[in-house]
């Protein structure tokens, strides 16, 4: 995870974020407003917990008839648990990941949102959101009638209705598609049931999730009115799941010894990267000398103590899990860190070897290596080893910083340039990303490779923007 492993704006410390497509919602949700979706949300890429994540998603989406779908899983830097679909990507926040104490909660989540997508719930909402704008613009229109009329009568009481229908008529439509959000919600539910249910799990931990909200709620002490908000109260969703939930042969099935393993490992490395080393001593109290304790101790030596000792502890976990291949990027990792990049490049190897999903983040981290030796001939093999890493991961935002480097360093401006246009473009910032396109274009030879992909670059236009 280290140097690579949650993106940050210079590419350079240890969370690395990039700019995303929408934030955040409470409590499981179906898409982001059009407010929140204004705004930035911090990405965490990580290939363990990636390939966890998309291990635990497989079975539901295959359940959902969405195997094929392309359905990408985002991993939000967020302390708090929540979920939410966008397109054809479900984005789960860190604090979901770390709170949730089994795999088996963490899929139903996943079922919950791919119930969402399944459904075509967002679509449908796109839709309500077009007819509720048509009622508050028909209300309004009406409520200035009226107090046009009243106007032209002097009749102020006449005047003050015509106000009270344009205000009443948004509020109507307001109500109506809150309403419909949480019917779509309660929908959701049903078909994370059924999905739990074909694939052999228990809907346990989605009963528990929901426990977690209403305890949340009442601990609050806030008085929700229900009729003004997108989800159904935490204690009515587990009323209508109860039963369901309890009558599947399934419902005491638990998680495998191995799958929860994985998953105490995921949280420990989450707990040190988000809230420090404090917070894994707490989260595994009482398993001093866990695998999951001794991880967790392992990432804070390399993250906030000698490089020397993350070396030491990550060669102990490779001695108790030699085919793991993230306890081998953890040692190069801290073999970065030691300014020792050769031999950090060949841990990078071997956990490139080891990876069974063959990450293109692994991949740039060992080009990354390559790159640091400073080593021409090596240099140009990170070259290489970067485009195929970034080939199989597009949205790797400090690949393209790190071949920009690789491509300057060997003298070729016109590469360099692109790939920096290119690390804009993914993460968002097109108007930078056609900036450096422009400046490569000009160096490389018109109708070349390089050219075109600068000119699709420069023409790009972003969904829902007028051309000027």
């Amino acid at each position: 995870m280290p140097t690579r492993s949650i993106l940050s704006a210079t590419f350079a410390i240890a969370l690395k974020t990039a700019t995303a497509f929408a934030v955040a919602l409470p409590l499981l949700t179906a898409t982001p407003t059009v407010a929140t979706a204004q705004k930035g949300v911090s990405i965490v890429r990580d290939a363990e917990i990636e390939a966890l994540v998309r291990d635990y998603a497989r079975p539901i989406l295959g359940a959902a008839g969405l195997s094929k779908s392309n359905i990408e899983i985002i991993l939000v830097n967020d302390r708090r648990f929540n979920a939410f679909v966008a397109g054809r990507r479900i984005f789960i926040n860190t604090g979901a990941l770390l709170m949730a104490e089994t795999p088996n909660e963490i899929i139903g989540v996943l079922a919950h949102e791919a119930g969402h997508i399944a459904g075509g719930h967002q679509e449908r909402l796109r839709e309500q959101l077009e007819r509720a704008q048509t009622m508050a613009i028909v209300a309004g229109l009406l409520g200035v009638g009226a107090v046009v009329a009243g106007a032209a009568s002097n009749s102020g009481e006449l005047a003050q209705a015509g106000a009270g229908v344009a205000a009443g008529g948004g509020e109507f439509a307001r109500r109506g598609l809150l309403g419909y959000q949480r019917t779509e919600e309660v929908t959701a539910d049903r078909s994370a049931i059924t999905y739990l249910n074909a694939t052999g799990q228990s809907a346990k931990g989605m009963l528990k999730t929901f426990q977690r909200f209403q305890s949340a709620l009442s601990l609050s002490g806030a008085r929700v009115d229900p009729y003004q908000v997108s989800h159904p109260a935490p204690r009515d969703r587990i009323a209508n799941l109860q039963t369901l939930a309890e009558s599947s042969p399934y419902y005491n099935e638990k998680d495998s010894p191995t799958l929860q393993q994985r998953h105490d490992l995921m949280r420990a490395k989450i707990a040190v990267f988000t809230q420090g080393q404090a917070a894994a001593s707490r989260l595994f109290r009482g398993e001093r000398g866990g695998l999951a304790a001794t991880y967790a101790e392992a990432l804070s030596a390399y993250l906030f103590g000698n490089p020397r000792t993350a070396i030491t502890k990550a060669d102990a976990l490779i001695k108790a899990q030699p085919k793991n291949p993230y306890f081998q990027e953890l040692r190069a990792d801290s073999l970065m860190k030691a300014n020792r990049p050769a031999e950090a490049a060949e841990a990078y190897a071997r956990a490139m070897k080891l990876d069974p999903v063959k990450s293109g983040t692994l991949q740039v981290g060992y080009g990354q290596a390559l790159l640091a030796t400073g080593k021409p001939d090596l240099v140009r093999k990170a070259v290489g080893e970067l485009q195929k890493g970034l080939d199989r991961d597009r949205q790797n935002v400090a690949g393209y910083q790190y071949l920009a480097q690789a491509y300057g360093q060997l003298g070729d401006e016109a590469s360099a340039e692109l790939a920096l246009a290119e690390g804009h473009y993914y993460s968002g910032n097109y108007q930078d990303a056609k900036i450096f396109a422009a400046r490569s274009q000009m160096k490389f030879k018109r109708g070349s490779p390089g050219w075109v992909r600068a000119q699709d670059i420069i023409n790009y236009r972003q969904t829902g923007k007028k051309k000027k």
